[in-house]
């Protein structure tokens, strides 16, 4: 787990410094929902709660590094709690970075493609606080590695601000909590490029 936030945070570092030699970037507030392949009941490798329904914000940057290819950061998480299995609250959160294709197709239309790793992180609330040295908090988090793709097209509204219908699809290593390792969002994102 170490391992993996530390990588994060590379990417993360790398992805600001990029900033400064950038052509374009953007940044975007979408909104979706999440859909998730039902139990396989006959394996018995997942349990029948799915990660999928909901209000889910996210929040994403784009920069682009060289003519079309570039680096994307995007953070998605449930905007409600819902319950496990019927008693315990709980929120889905998922933050990737990615390789990225963008193109503009001319003044009002542009298409973007992506792929990349990240986590996702199951906030599980048992109404008990756990303390540490530093903090304290309500909760119990499991958190699984995951590759992504996605895709969307930006419909320029006027100058540079956009809307961007939107489909990601995520693939969750050893996601033995929910119904499924395959969860897909859809839903749109304003944002604006600079």
């Amino acid at each position: 787990m170490k391992t993996l936030l530390l990588g994060v945070f590379l990417c993360f570092f790398m992805l600001l410094t990029g900033a400064a030699f950038a052509q374009r970037g953007d940044l975007g507030l979408g909104f979706g929902t999440l859909i998730s392949t039902p139990s396989d009941q006959a394996s018995g490798n997942y349990a029948p709660q799915s990660m999928g329904g909901g209000l889910y914000t996210t929040v994403s940057v784009n920069f682009l590094l060289r003519h079309n290819l570039g680096v994307n950061g995007e953070f998605s998480f449930r905007d409600g709690r819902n319950l496990y299995e019927g008693y315990e609250p709980f929120r889905p959160l998922f933050y990737d970075l990615n390789g990225l294709y963008s193109k503009r197709l001319g003044k009002s239309l542009g298409v973007e493609a992506m792929g990349g790793i990240g986590a996702a992180s199951s906030r599980f609330y048992s109404g008990a606080y756990n303390c540490n040295f530093i903090s304290c908090t309500d909760y119990v988090s499991t958190t699984h590695f995951m590759g992504h793709i996605g895709a969307g097209v930006r419909i320029y509204v006027h100058g540079n601000f956009f809307v961007r219908p939107e489909a990601h699809l995520y693939f969750i290593h050893n996601n033995n909590e929910f119904s499924s390792g395959r969860v897909e969002r859809v839903g749109a994102s304003i944002g604006y490029s600079f």
